[in-house]
């Protein structure tokens, strides 16, 4: 099982269905040592899906006070990839450990 958590557009129905073809499934989560900043989004399609200029991006903070809420979401390996498409060339993938202790995936600023 491979995990992928969300803090931002990949949470909205819209860009799931679109992203995916299905609805996720997952729970609530906490990353911790980071924050969240804003990102202008260039990429036609990602504005289409998501309807918004300004997406959310993780920066490592470091500091174990800054907690970010999201959901952990299951994908597949080939859903991996198509949330790569999806987030633009302004966010890399990374893997961390969550506050429930599961690991998984995040897209942090680069």
């Amino acid at each position: 099982m491979i995990y992928l958590f969300s803090y931002g557009t990949l949470q909205k129905e819209q860009v799931q269905l679109e992203t995916f073809g299905r609805l996720l499934e997952g729970e609530k989560d906490i990353l911790t040592g980071y924050i969240l900043k804003k990102v202008e989004i260039t990429d036609p399609e990602v504005l289409r899906k998501s309807g918004e200029k300004y997406h959310p991006i993780l920066v490592f903070s470091g500091n174990s006070n800054d907690e970010v809420e999201g959901m952990l979401f299951e994908v597949t390996e080939e859903e991996i990839l198509q949330a790569d498409e999806y987030e633009v060339d302004d966010y890399k993938r990374i893997e961390t450990v969550f506050k429930s202790g599961k690991t998984g995936f995040i897209y942090v600023g680069k």
